[in-house]
């Protein structure tokens, strides 16, 4: 459960306590707690001697959290406060950094908070990637996109502060739950398609879009995160497409043949990255296979799997939509996201997604399917749901 270095990224290390003075003088420095709040804590309870049974005390008494009482067992109290906020615990790591879940000292809110590493703070251009997904992301206001609330920088860290999501991600549900029923499959690929609508009609292209990327919460609803790759089709000089020795922005199982290649990217590469999630969602398993090389070439070259080949119980109309949502040529392709929900809109209404609830009146077909939130199904025997919070 422990890391190696506090949350803002350095080592901020103090000897590990030897005694419970050491200890309680330890959690008054971290200022997790109030000085009042730790007063009327040590007035009312006599701490033991030994500094982990001191730790234990602090955690079964609500003041800290397992993570936070462990960290400063071992002499770590500084990052464990970021400006208005407490760090609770790490939820993820991405590519930029940790997330963790925090907590606003005033308001008791909870959050997702992406702590840049110290590494890449140290990059100009990575600080710059970095600034550049708040930018994005808190333009967007959408409910299948995980909102952005601050952009801080404190204790000598650059962070986010983000919506914290309950749910689990959808490469993760997959792989404990197995593929998913079609119906299901389109109605989360559906929810996704309206929020990258909303980020397309922004002047925003995400980039990195796959299962992963994607959050299921409790209650059916689907949240599109990690908008890091995001780049804004408005403004000419952000041209972050790709690093200095020209490693391609993506994930290769999912990437757009021309982002595959450094080409010109639009909305078009998000609708073939979310046609190839759909895929991964209904068979259990990424479009093509192979090591990376050969994934980018299949990409390019063969042809676009036949869903209907993969589960018998797919509906021909929904395989048409994912061939066209994979065209290999991007004017072959859906033009935006919505134009996906424009053609999964008339199978809402045709039987085929018959157990999918669809929204109760509404006066166009794309606000009318499959964009309401869908109850998760129930996983196989024995595999472990384990709710995941925010994001990686």
């Amino acid at each position: 459960m422990g890391i190696s270095t506090s949350p803002n990224g350095a080592d901020h290390i103090m000897p590990a306590a030897t005694s419970a003075t050491e200890y309680v003088e330890l959690v008054r420095k971290s200022g997790l707690l109030t000085p009042d709040a730790l007063a009327r804590f040590l007035e009312r309870v006599s701490l033991p001697a030994e500094p982990l049974a001191c730790a234990e005390a602090f955690a079964r008494a609500g003041l800290l959290t397992p993570f936070q009482a462990k960290c400063l067992l071992a002499g770590k109290h500084r990052g464990m406060v970021l400006g208005a906020y407490r760090i609770l615990n790490p939820i993820g790591k991405g590519g930029m950094g940790v997330v963790y879940l925090g907590e606003h000292s005033e308001l008791n809110r909870r959050v997702a908070i992406k702590v840049l590493s110290g590494t890449h703070a140290s990059d100009a251009g990575a600080l710059e990637r970095f600034l550049r997904e708040a930018r994005a992301v808190a333009a967007l206001d959408h409910p299948n996109i995980v909102r952005v609330y601050d952009v801080c920088h404190a204790g000598g860290a650059h962070f986010l502060v983000m919506e914290y999501v309950e749910g689990t991600d959808l490469q993760a549900f997959v792989a404990n739950s197995g593929p998913l029923h079609p119906a299901q499959a389109a109605g989360y690929v559906a929810q996704a398609a309206a929020g990258l609508a909303h980020a397309h009609e922004g002047g925003f292209v995400h980039r990195d879009v796959k299962p992963a990327n994607l959050m299921l919460t409790k209650n059916g609803t689907i949240k599109v995160l990690d908008m890091g790759l995001a780049r804004s089709l408005d403004n000419p000089q952000d041209n972050l497409t790709q690093t200095g020795d020209f490693t391609v922005a993506g994930t290769a199982d999912y990437i757009a043949p021309e982002q595959a290649i450094g080409g010109k990217l639009d909305a078009r590469c998000d609708v073939y990255a979310l046609g190839a999630t759909l895929y991964a969602l209904v068979a259990g398993k990424p479009p093509y296979d192979g090591s990376t090389t050969q994934k980018l070439t299949k990409h390019q070259l063969a042809p676009v799997p036949d869903l209907c080949k993969a589960r018998a119980d797919v509906p021909p109309e929904l395989n048409a939509i994912l061939q066209k949502m994979m065209a290999k040529n991007p004017a072959d392709r859906y033009a935006s996201a919505a134009d996906v929900l424009d053609d999964l809109a008339p199978l809402g209404g045709s039987g085929s997604f018959a157990a999918l609830p669809l929204p109760s009146g509404g006066s166009s077909a794309r606000l009318r399917v499959l964009v309401e939130p869908v109850p998760p199904p129930s996983p196989r025997r024995g595999a472990n749901r384990g709710w995941r919070g925010a994001v990686a």
